[in-house]
């Protein structure tokens, strides 16, 4: 194994398969001890076991721990099973979560609760706990798992709310964190996977939208395999990355960018008053919606 994160421990959620597992391997591969979550033994595809004997095999050093991180508690202890077994805990990969399918007026509570809960509360949960012991130790590494639903998606409300609330936690995060030699930044993973296949009608939903363009549709009914995710978050784990904080990455296989950071494209001012409607039905479209 090589030594980028020799002494450094890791803690991977939902990392029995798929992306997850491909990046706890890649983080073991580089030295790192590793505590790798899921939610239950025995899931199809693999689990915290599976990855575990991976590492194993590598000749690493790994704890598996079985919970839902969507409970406060159930994460305190997660956290905690890295210091007591490792002494530390210095990178956390907020990676678990799972999915709804169907239109805003067909979900349910539960499916807003569920994935909610698993994607975005999951994440608030392990961050809160484990920015405490990375604070009192100036040095720590949060990566966050966001998605392309956060920039919208039809069919999964749910899942792009709490995509979006995962970009917006990190970034603020990352302002209570910089000071204490810590990092927060998210990754927008693309691969193949149990969840994705490739040639979904949701990736066909968004060409036909414009919201992708023609290659990057072709990109992705095809999805490369998930190993291509490890090294980018390996690098954003090392000293090297220290003053990468806050921002947003898009990473499929051989692809990695960065998004943008948000700001305010164009801006209409009234020297007196406020707008009135109708001012606003002929000022809109002809300024803030013109193209260019």
């Amino acid at each position: 194994m090589a030594g980028k994160l020799k002494g450094k421990v890791a803690l991977v959620t939902g990392s029995g398969r798929g992306i997850g597992r491909a990046i706890a391997l890649a983080l073991a591969g580089e030295g790192a001890k590793l505590v790798i979550n899921d939610l239950k033994p025995g899931i199809e595809g693999g689990d915290a076991d599976t990855t575990a004997r991976q590492i194993i095999d590598m000749g690493g050093h790994v704890v598996p721990f079985y919970g839902d991180v969507s409970n406060f508690e159930v994460a305190r202890k997660l956290i905690q099973a890295a210091v007591d077994n490792f002494g530390r805990l210095d990178i956390l990969v907020n990676n678990a979560g799972t999915i709804a399918h169907n239109p805003i007026w067909d979900m349910t509570e539960d499916d807003y609760d569920k994935v909610v809960g698993s994607h975005l509360k999951g994440t608030f949960n392990c961050t809160r706990h484990a920015s405490s012991l990375m604070k009192e130790q100036r040095w720590g590494r949060i990566i966050n798992c966001t998605s392309a639903t956060w920039l919208g998606t039809a069919g999964v409300a749910t899942y792009g709310a709490a995509k979006a609330g995962i970009v917006g936690l990190t970034r603020c995060v990352a302002m209570d964190v910089a000071e204490y030699g810590v990092t927060c930044n998210a990754y927008q993973p693309y691969a193949r996977t149990m969840m994705n296949p490739g040639g979904s009608s949701v990736v066909k939903k968004r060409y036909e939208m414009g919201i992708i363009s023609k290659e990057e549709y072709e990109w992705q009914i095809n999805p490369p395999l998930p190993e291509g995710a490890g090294p980018m978050i390996v690098y954003l784990a090392t000293d090297e990355a220290a003053s990468i904080n806050g921002r947003v990455f898009y990473i499929s296989g051989n692809k990695v960018a960065i998004f943008s950071e948000p700001v305010r494209k164009k801006t209409i001012v009234k020297e007196e008053g406020i707008w009135t409607v109708e001012e606003l039905i002929e000022q809109v479209p002809k300024v803030l919606l013109a193209q260019g």
